[in-house]
């Protein structure tokens, strides 16, 4: 028995020596992890230094060793870059520029070093989102980082964590490009509706300036893009505004099909096209292939010929659409003779035929322009396919311009003079100063206004391309022929898009300035004051441009040039504008005061109902005073009350005048824009 005490005894105290073993290994690993910690390069600035020091301590180590070890390693690299950044702006460089400085390089190099898998034990050590990250997404210059890392790391749980936080203080509208967004349904639906939002209220600039971002995001998976045709196919059945979804629905579309990507079984489904099987088919067949095919059209047009024909909306697919296009107009399209009368047919049913619904049903087919079309359509499309010269098409030019009245025409024709006019032969065998072909495209701007910008691309392709056959002078004289095209499409209501880009071509090396001359001098001939500030900030430039207008202009100032300065100058006067704006208890009134020379108005929005009946009475008398000619307006009790012009709801209280009608007029147009639109009569 005593043997086995003695056994016990000896395993009892090697049982009791283990756990101190144990404890004496923890601690030597907690003393040599934190050492090496502390020996690191500034790890004193490191967030987690107290959680190591308190670990440190409690295993026994040494205050002072870890003092030594933490002083022994401060660099002080960051309050180096501190005194670095007070030397350069004591040094004169502004503040600004040495933050963005700083800013810029500290964003390189977390790019150059980002570490996922560290950045996602950041969740799993502190268990909570951490103080600075709520607080650097405040900022854009780090959400800008955010957004790069999450391209760069789409499966970082933390910056897929961030994309979220962004998106809940409201600012989803910056992440349209992060594919990081796609992958949540809440992030991404914020993000779609803030992106349809913004390009619904931004009209026409806003769609092409953020339509390529926004398809990228929608088109990002198969997923993304059916749950945004989806949302956006039910927001088209709206009486209000459900056109315009609509047309980003066939953006979407075409930039899915720019993009490679098969989309058609999702058109054809939203479109409503499974009740109609055969018809479904043969769409399916051909917007899989990108091509047409007699038999397909020969189903279609069976079944829109029908007394009880399929909705219309099934063949206004836009990639349909192009396809019938270059079918009918491409000059080296060969349609069989015996089926072209059905390709014809069927454009000119998608392109004019109205369907009326009510409550989801059906109610009338309105065909009162289909056989119009249908035979405008045969005609010009002949005239198309004979691939006729300029000075062959003379006789036809009467029929041309009748019928090129139908816009789906009119399309046809812009696409077939694009084919022909950009054929590398055309030009050198022309010899007529403005080629017919262009002159449709004149006649193409004057009667549709939605085709302005497929215009203008043509014409921005022909004024860039380069002609090597002809001859330097030739060239010269066809791109001042281009340039009138420009110059009749800006008459037509086209300005910005038009001066916007002859401003960009005077900063390319390889643009003739004599060009630029030319559309300078023909725009100051049909242009008469006064002028929108856009279209100042626009034109002004080439105006001011010694190279450009130099050689017109005079020494008295008697040139158009000069008299362009001199209309606009009041305008120029009047940019400072203060705003202020206060509430009383019964209106919001705006002040608004613009300075001109020594003259200052003092313009107070007020209530309609205090202009009383006097109202149809203060148009009158400023129209008579504007109908005397470019007089000066004299200060008078008159004048006080006569002032009011485009804007019923302001009066001008003139303390000191001596201005010109047009310094008025001005002054008025500038306020209107400050106001908008609405306070217009």
């Amino acid at each position: 028995m005593a043997d086995y005490d003695d056994d016990d005894n000896m395993w009892d105290e090697a049982g009791g020596e283990s756990p101190d073993l144990e404890d004496e290994e923890e601690t030597m690993a907690t003393h040599q992890e934190c050492i090496t910690a502390f020996e690191s390069k500034d790890f004193i600035m490191e967030p987690g230094v107290f959680q190591f020091l308190k670990r440190f301590l409690q295993a026994g180590g040494s205050p002072e060793r870890v003092v030594e070890m933490l002083s022994e390693n401060y660099t002080a690299v960051a309050q180096t870059v501190n005194l670095l950044a007070e030397w350069l702006i004591q040094a004169g460089v502004d503040i600004k520029v040495v933050q963005e400085m700083v800013e810029n390089h500290l964003k390189a190099m977390i790019l150059k070093h980002f570490d996922p898998k560290k950045a996602d034990s950041i969740f799993t050590d502190e268990g909570e989102t951490p103080a600075w990250l709520a607080e650097m997404i405040e900022f854009p210059t780090w959400r800008e980082l955010f957004y790069k890392l999450a391209e760069d790391y789409p499966d970082c749980l933390m910056l897929n964590f961030t994309v979220k936080l962004i998106s809940d203080a409201g600012y989803q509208g910056e992440i349209t490009s992060v594919s990081t967004a796609c992958h949540q349904i809440e992030v991404f639906s914020r993000v779609l509706r803030t992106s349809i939002t913004s390009l619904l209220e931004g009209g026409e600039e806003a769609v092409k300036k953020n339509l390529p971002e926004f398809t990228k995001m929608v088109c990002h998976g198969e997923h993304t893009y059916l749950y945004s045709q989806v949302l956006m196919h039910i927001l088209a059945n709206e009486p209000r505004g459900g056109s315009n979804i609509r047309r980003l629905c066939q953006e979407l579309q075409n930039g899915a099909k720019d993009r490679g990507l098969d989309v058609t079984p999702i058109t054809l489904a939203l479109s409503g096209a499974a009740a109609y099987p055969r018809a479904c088919s043969a769409l399916s067949s051909m917007l899989s292939r990108h091509a047409l095919n007699p038999a397909d059209i020969s189903i279609l047009f069976n079944m829109y010929s029908e007394m009880n024909p399929p909705p219309v909306d099934l063949i206004r697919v836009p990639a349909f659409l192009d396809l019938l296009i270059e079918a009918l107009f491409r000059p080296t399209s060969r349609i069989n003779p015996e089926h072209k009368a059905k390709y014809v047919y069927v454009l000119a049913y998608a392109a004019s035929v109205v369907e009326t619904y009510k409550k989801g049903v059906r109610k009338n087919i309105d065909r009162g322009e289909l056989k119009p079309t249908t035979q405008a359509l045969e005609r010009v499309q002949v005239l198309c396919a004979e691939n006729k010269s300029s000075s062959e098409l003379i006789a036809d030019v009467s029929t041309l311009f009748l019928n090129i009245k139908f816009p789906v025409i009119a399309f046809g024709v812009l696409k077939w003079v694009d084919y022909t006019v950009t054929d590398t032969s055309y030009f050198k065998l022309n010899t007529d100063h403005t080629p017919l072909h262009l002159v449709l495209i004149d006649e193409i701007v004057t009667n549709h206004h939605l085709l302005h910008l497929k215009a203008l691309e043509l014409l921005v392709k022909l004024f860039e391309s380069q002609f090597e056959e002809l001859d330097v002078l030739v060239r010269l004289e066809l791109k001042k022929t281009v340039l009138d095209r420009m110059v009749h499409l800006f008459s037509r209501g086209f300005v910005l898009p038009v001066v916007t880009y002859v401003k960009n071509c005077v900063d390319k090396p390889d643009t003739d300035i004599s060009l630029v001359r030319h559309f300078v001098t023909e725009i100051l001939d049909i242009i008469a004051p006064p002028y929108t500030p856009e279209f100042v900030h626009l034109f002004l430039p080439l105006i001011e441009n010694k190279a450009i207008t130099g050689s017109i202009r005079t020494d008295d100032g008697s040139d158009p040039v000069s008299e362009f300065i001199g209309n606009i100058q009041g305008l120029r006067d009047c940019q400072n504008v203060i705003v202020k704006c206060h509430r009383t208890s019964e209106e919001r009134i705006k002040m608004v005061y613009l300075k001109q020379g020594n003259v200052v108005f003092d313009m107070t929005r007020i209530m309609s109902s205090q202009l009383g009946p006097e109202k149809g009475k203060l148009y009158y008398g400023l129209e008579q005073d504007l109908r005397c000619g470019p007089q000066p307006l004299l200060w008078t009790r008159h004048l006080l009350w006569s002032s009011i012009f485009l804007l019923p709801k302001l009066v001008f209280v003139v303390n000191r005048c001596h201005l010109e009608d047009y310094s008025l007029l001005t002054a008025c147009l500038l306020v209107r824009q400050t106001y908008g639109k609405d306070t217009t009569d």
